[in-house]
């Protein structure tokens, strides 16, 4: 039988309370489940830091409101982090329940020019584009939030 190459394509997916410990303890699995799958050096340090870097962002931007613990939250609010990895790459896609307009986060995704210095936010998402192949923001699948969606080819960098 022919045909396109086969790519064998490994997930993980976590539907976590948008708080600050599940993006902790997030970020443990991420990197296990990564080097499980042999992803290790620049391209897991990569991953490892825009996981926690989308995470934050959905804890803190993404209906979470900056809640360290489950308890802290009112009402409960739910991230997704999904990575998946194959041959040649790794995707990640965090999305949460905060709403918003993905216009405005493509912006700071995508900036004209460089971030400013003095701006109190927005460094960590254009810092995240420069590791990434592509960085994208959509609607979440549920619609109650948005959902970033960040690319790297492997051994690249």
């Amino acid at each position: 039988m022919t045909g396109a190459p086969r790519h064998d394509t490994r997930e993980l997916i976590l539907d976590l309370p948008a708080v600050h410990a599940s993006a902790r303890a997030a970020r443990g699995l991420v990197r296990h489940f990564a080097e499980r799958h042999g992803i290790g050096g620049a391209d897991l340090d990569a991953l490892v830091l825009i996981a926690d870097e989308l995470m934050t962002n959905a804890v803190d931007h993404g209906g979470g409101g900056g809640a360290l613990e489950e308890s802290d939250l009112s009402p409960q609010v739910f991230m997704r982090i999904a990575v998946a990895i194959d041959e040649t790459s790794w995707n990640i896609a965090v999305s949460d329940q905060g709403g918003g307009d993905p216009s405005v986060v493509d912006a700071l995704l995508h900036p004209e020019g460089l971030p400013g210095l003095e701006d109190e936010r927005g460094r960590g998402l254009y810092l995240m584009t420069l590791e990434c192949d592509s960085v994208r923001v959509r609607r979440s699948d549920d619609a109650l939030g948005l959902c970033i969606v960040a690319r790297r080819t492997l051994g690249v960098r």
